[in-house]
């Protein structure tokens, strides 16, 4: 994959390069060869060349500064002990000579794998016009991408992928198979809870005759179509079918899945949760609720594996009662519409229209058959949407990546993407091996 020779650091910048800048320190980081294999006297022949001799003492007799513990030196490093540089002009100057050394020599800095680390530098920073190697490259301010970055060497093991605020950075994108099978286990175990679950509220539902459907502005004013809830299943069936093409066809497929049986497992689990807590009564007259069998333990695993195994669509033949806070088809219809539109490319509008309109005539069907609340919709709408966002954010931005606060509040998260560099590109590939296809369509 093609790796841009653009890299820039927390001096904002690669350097500004220009003609009076190619002189001595050019010519010296020439003759000494690669920079990765500096030793302390090279360091301090390259301080000298770019008019630093006075911190020669510091940096190279007292701190035994070699080559690649120069190219990872941040501005923090000059600023605080043990060096505590205190003149603002020499921190500065110096740091805008060691991104001039990053920028021509981009395969020691990510050989030594110091790409993150100077990213760090870039934190809340705005880049003018970018300049390395003498070529005019992009202009960046903060919260845009690079544009027209023009590649100068190429790596086949790595990709780099466009990262937040305008940042470059090697995304190692490992498929980790065993932890996608593990997050389908945890979302199958889930859908087992959640199924389990709906049997104990089924029987604890309230008595339509004391406790009569409640006051709701939508199911008040708008009568009940009959066949809408069938619809709604239909439109998350269309979904389901638009969100296996895209799996199938996205190179990184084994992310999306993961973290799509991830964040589904996580929102059912919380629906257990709520369902438990409390039970409203039937949001309508028509539901007509079988009797309450108060069936033993393995009476009621039999019922939740009926329902587990009919994915609790009434398609299937699945009716239940007192599972209405949250809507689970609300949850199914916006999640894969979420996966469907942030993992295809923003040029395909009529994929993404598609899909929005799927997602909400699918909530106006559940509304509009009388088979929930409002308000289990509107909760279920909004901890999907937010659960998908907070979790995509963290990811994309690696923030909170190896912190303890992740581990405790985010351990799926942490678990999950420990090991997912940034962000994860829409591209695709074709999934089965093409020459035996092309033997069977000439054959």
């Amino acid at each position: 994959m093609p790796i841009p020779d653009t890299l820039t650091s927390a001096a904002g910048s690669c350097g500004h390069t220009t003609h009076e800048h190619t002189d001595t320190s050019a010519m010296a980081e020439q003759a000494e060869g690669d920079v990765g294999s500096w030793g302390v006297e090279q360091v301090a022949r390259w301080l000298e060349a770019e008019g630093f001799p006075d911190y020669v003492p510091l940096l190279c007799d007292q701190h035994r500064l070699d080559g690649p513990s120069l190219l990872s030196l941040r501005e923090d490093d000059l600023r605080t002990p043990p060096l505590q540089m205190t003149v603002l002009g020499d921190i500065k100057r110096l740091m805008l000579a060691m991104t001039r050394l990053q920028c021509r020599h981009p395969l020691t800095v990510h050989e030594l794998g110091l790409t993150h680390h100077i990213e760090h530098d870039m934190q809340g920073t705005k880049y003018s016009a970018v300049q390395c190697n003498g070529r005019h490259e992009s202009h960046v301010s903060e919260g845009t991408a690079y544009s027209r970055l023009q590649p100068s060497f190429q790596r086949s093991s790595e990709q780099w992928h466009p990262f937040a605020n305008g940042k470059w950075r090697n995304t190692r994108l490992d498929p980790e198979y065993w932890k996608t099978a593990l997050s389908a286990v945890y979302a199958m175990f889930v859908c087992g809870v959640t199924a389990f679950v709906m049997v104990i509220v089924h029987e604890r539902v309230p008595d339509m005759r004391t406790y009569p459907p409640l006051p709701d502005i939508f199911l008040d004013s708008v009568p009940r179509i009959p066949w809408a809830f069938a619809m709604a299943e239909v439109c998350g069936l269309t979904l389901g079918i638009m969100f296996i093409l895209v799996l199938l066809l996205h190179k990184h497929r084994s992310i999306l899945f993961r973290r799509f049986f991830s964040l589904t497992g996580t929102v059912f689990l919380l629906r257990c949760v709520t369902m438990l807590i409390t039970s409203l009564s039937v949001p309508g007259t028509h539901l007509q609720c079988s009797e309450k069998m108060y069936l033993d333990t393995w009476g009621k695993i039999e019922r939740a594996l009926t329902i587990w195994f009919g994915l609790g669509m009434t398609l299937t033949g699945v009716h239940t009662c007192g599972d209405y806070m949250f809507s689970g088809h609300t949850v199914v219809l916006t999640m894969l519409n979420f996966f469907i539109t942030e993992y295809t490319p923003r040029g395909w509008y009529f994929v993404h229209t598609v899909s929005w309109v799927l997602n909400l005539f699918g909530i106006f069907f559940i509304l509009a058959g009388h088979e929930h609340y409002s308000i289990d919709v509107f909760v279920a709408f909004y901890l999907t949407t937010r659960l998908f966002l907070y979790y995509h954010t963290l990811a994309n931005t690696r923030a909170f990546h190896r912190s303890r606060r992740a581990r405790v509040w985010f351990p799926l998260f942490s678990f999950f993407e420990c090991n997912v560099e940034g962000y994860v590109p829409n591209s695709y590939s074709w999934p089965f091996p093409r020459p035996h296809l092309l033997k069977i369509i000439i054959g």
